[in-house]
């Protein structure tokens, strides 16, 4: 009885961490029914659970839990590492907005850890329904989450079109995956891999079908074009603050299944699903790029600008190697820090009954409040990818790698439509530097979103300029050193 009480609880040892961010989240739940004039308290509760779960991870040894189901390596702690971090920034953003909403919901921060805990199952699945499982806790929470402003058309409107859309794109991944159940006998992404090799399947007509049905869920998640229509409506509707979660959390752990399936699982398909993915790559940069602009909206301008990073993220994929899929995760790491930023200015620019998410209100920043339009700069010349800021860093590996993988007209392209994305980066620029305010107001900023706005300037700046300790520590993550 006792060596199985033992035993039980080493096994549970390994999703900890999980463990705990779901009993954080029932707590909070408690605490806002409970203490609601100490609400001002859930943040920091949630900021202190995801350090602790972060320590974990960070500290955790290689394992395979459950049968193979669960995976705890190097590949799961770098993804875990961008989706805590996210969520923490993420938290200590959510005071401030909520304040100036005049909203105070308790059940925002319990969504946003269920959430959490799904990116994290996403990021260790060794077997698809664990990818599954992982997936749909991730995507309902963030469902209720763009639905929070229950007043606002745009925000009920959005909520439904992500919903209906992720629905969609899950029975896609779901055939997918009962495809290569139905060839191969196992649900194991490594055990798949495994019998294609032995069975001779590289050919199936079948197992194309599933890479087809895997790539048009996959893509879903991370708005890759051609599904990407939902992106642009949903990230304008959500809370300014949703949105900005939803464009590095949920998407860095899109990538993770994204790299687990096709790096781990079918490998052997690289010679059908890298040209597919270098012609998705080309066309999510083009559409990103170009419809962004002629964008009035800074926020809709963000989410084609979302659309279009995606497709460079896609770019370390093409190779299929540990080092592409290196060159991916570092990207994605400074793509927290540099997006983030971006929307964490968005955000201060808000009032009280007013989002204030046109592209006019930045006119004249830099001379009513010169530190935050500094700060806005360095965050778009990163995402523009200008030296010496992390944004030229990411885009270089990404380049290199496909480019040594074979396609170098990708990297052309890619080239090109950056230096379309310069207009419309600038463009903000120009406002916030060389024209008068319409409508001159004050901004606050509070301790917790300065600390915000510090750590996304020390993220850009510092990997910008020292880029090697990330990259060197991502590639020892992958390699399981």
């Amino acid at each position: 009885m006792i060596q199985t009480a033992v035993a039980t609880w080493t096994v549970l040892g390994h999703i900890l961490p999980e463990l705990l961010l779901i009993g954080i989240g029932v707590l909070l739940i408690g605490c806002d029914l409970f203490i609601p004039r100490q609400r001002q308290v859930l943040p920091w509760l949630m900021v202190i659970g995801c350090i602790t779960a972060l320590i974990m991870v960070l500290g955790a040894r290689p394992v395979t839990a459950f049968g193979g189901m669960f995976l705890v390596d190097g590949y799961a702690m770098v993804f875990k590492t961008i989706c805590l971090g996210a969520v923490i920034l993420t938290a200590l953003s959510s005071e401030p907005f909520w304040q100036v909403f005049g909203a105070r919901q308790g059940e925002y921060y319990s969504l946003l850890l269920f959430s959490l805990v799904g990116m994290l199952l996403m990021a260790s699945a060794g077997d698809l329904m664990v990818l599954y499982l992982g997936l749909e806790l991730m995507a309902l929470p963030v469902y209720a989450l763009v639905g929070m402003h229950k007043r606002d058309q745009r925000t009920s409107e959005a909520a439904v079109k992500y919903f209906l859309m992720g629905a969609f794109a899950s029975a896609l991944l779901l055939f997918g995956m009962s495809f290569l159940y139905g060839l191969t006998g196992t649900t194991e992404i490594g055990r798949i891999a495994e019998l294609i090799v032995s069975m001779q399947l590289d050919a199936n007509p079948a197992l194309l079908a599933a890479l087809g049905l895997l790539l048009a869920g996959l893509c879903f998640k991370v708005a890759v074009a051609p599904f990407h229509f939902w992106t642009p409506d949903v990230y304008e509707g959500a809370p300014t603050l949703v949105t900005a979660f939803m464009s590095v959390g949920p998407k860095a752990a899109g990538f993770a299944i994204f790299g687990r399936v096709l790096l781990y699982g079918l490998p052997q398909l690289q010679n059908h699903w890298g040209p597919i993915l270098a012609v998705l790559a080309l066309l999510t940069m083009a559409v990103g790029n170009i419809t962004a602009l002629c964008q009035h909206s800074l926020k809709r301008m963000l989410a084609y600008s979302s659309i279009a990073h995606a497709g460079y993220a896609l770019l370390g994929l093409l190779a299929g190697t540990d080092e592409g899929m290196a060159a991916t995760v570092a990207y994605l790491v400074i793509y927290l820090f540099m997006n983030f930023g971006a929307f964490a200015v968005l955000m201060l620019l808000a009032a009280p009954g007013q989002s204030r998410e046109a592209l006019d209100a930045c006119k004249g920043l830099a001379s009513r409040h010169p530190a935050i339009a500094a700060l806005m700069l360095v965050f778009l010349f990163s995402l523009t990818g200008i030296p010496p800021t992390g944004g030229f860093i990411g885009k270089f590996y990404l380049l290199r790698a496909a480019f040594i993988a074979g396609y170098p007209l990708t990297v052309v392209g890619a080239v090109l439509f950056s230096a379309i994305s310069a207009f419309f980066y600038l463009r903000v620029v120009r406002l916030m530097y060389m024209s008068d305010a319409d409508d001159p107001v004050t901004l606050t900023c509070s301790p917790a979103m300065g600390a915000v706005l510090c750590v996304c300037l020390a993220g850009t700046l510092g990997l910008g300029l020292f880029p090697g300790f990330l990259l060197n520590w991502i590639v020892a993550a992958l390699a399981g050193n």
